[in-house]
């Protein structure tokens, strides 16, 4: 698969979760174009995982992305903060709440629908 279209998947993937979350009270994430390239890189590793991996379930593309975010500095905090690189979902996917768990499971249909 292209580049290009791994990044097209990144960008749906990107605003159903910016629309999940508003739609449950979280008003922070920003478009596609407005957000940091590093949070970008991270949804592009996070479509290349999930079609690499297609037989995973959400827990593991929840490690996945885990695993990326502390790689890149990221740490356990209770609010998401891109400049401390703190965020509540660090932790494991079965201590998540279940609109928190939801966000994976719509990456993963996302990606398999796209790809």
């Amino acid at each position: 698969m292209e580049q290009a279209q791994i990044e097209t998947i990144a960008r749906v993937c990107h605003a159903a979760n910016k629309a999940w979350s508003e739609a449950g009270g979280d008003m922070s994430h920003t478009y596609w174009d407005m957000t940091k390239q590093a949070l970008k890189d991270s949804a592009i590793r996070g479509v290349k995982f999930a079609i690499e991996n297609p037989d995973v379930g959400p827990e593991v593309q929840h490690n996945a992305w885990m695993e990326d975010k502390i790689k890149n500095g990221w740490t356990y905090g209770a609010t998401k903060n891109e400049i401390a690189k703190t965020h509540p979902s660090l932790k494991p996917y079965d201590q998540l709440p279940e609109a928190e768990r939801v966000k994976d499971k719509l990456f993963r249909a996302i990606v398999k629908a796209l790809s």
